[in-house]
């Protein structure tokens, strides 16, 4: 059957209802948008290729991804790398939006633990420095973390003063970060297992008021 078409006034058919449903639907991403996404697998790829060994065996990594990933990793030469890592990004557009979530899930586990270190080291060089500076941060560490060699920290304190002020070799200012590395560290784990402790009683009482409410 053949459908009338409606002439407007210039003499051109006018599309019938039933054309413009069967007309294309415009809802491709924009070239912009398509920019954008292909910019942030980029950086992705980068963050993952410069992940510490360690860190890097825990990426549910595709295969053709891990190879690219290794190979990246092993190249020092600028324009190599830059090629490399040119070719890894290929491979990541091949990833499914599942697969990056998943990539990006670690990476935010694993920089959060990173975050962590960071502030445990900049805690023991903080009282390292104090307590080259100044006598009664010792006192105030002491109280802080109770249980140390006392007679030992005094030794590596006067002789790390002494070798700065002979502008020696800094080998006692760098025992003495051990020493207060050996203090803080238990006492920070001590801290998150508290922490994670508060946190699984907050929520067994969530669920228990949860039930009660049932």
């Amino acid at each position: 059957m053949t459908r009338k078409r409606h002439l407007d006034r210039a003499g051109i058919a006018e599309p019938a209802a039933d054309d413009a449903d069967e007309a294309p639907l415009y809802d491709r991403p924009s070239k912009s948008q398509l920019k954008r996404d292909m910019l942030a697998l980029q950086v992705l790829g980068k963050e993952l290729a410069e992940l510490p060994k360690e860190a890097f065996r825990k990426l549910p990594l595709p295969e053709a991804l891990f190879d690219a990933l290794t190979d990246v990793r092993k190249i020092t030469d600028h324009e190599g790398r830059r090629r490399q890592m040119q070719f890894v990004g290929k491979v990541m557009r091949r990833l499914t939006d599942e697969e990056v979530a998943a990539l990006r899930a670690v990476l935010d586990v694993i920089k959060g633990l990173s975050r962590s270190e960071t502030v445990k080291l900049h805690t023991i060089e903080r009282w390292r420095d104090q307590l080259i500076a100044s006598d009664e941060a010792l006192t105030d560490f002491l109280q802080r973390y109770p249980g140390v060699d006392v007679q030992e920290g005094r030794t590596l304190i006067r002789n790390a003063r002494r070798e700065a002020e002979q502008k020696r070799s800094p080998r006692y200012y760098r025992e003495l970060f051990q020493w207060v590395k050996s203090a803080v560290s238990p006492a920070v784990r001590s801290e998150d297992e508290a922490d994670d402790a508060a946190r699984t009683d907050d929520d067994e009482a969530d669920d228990d008021h949860a039930h009660f409410d049932d």
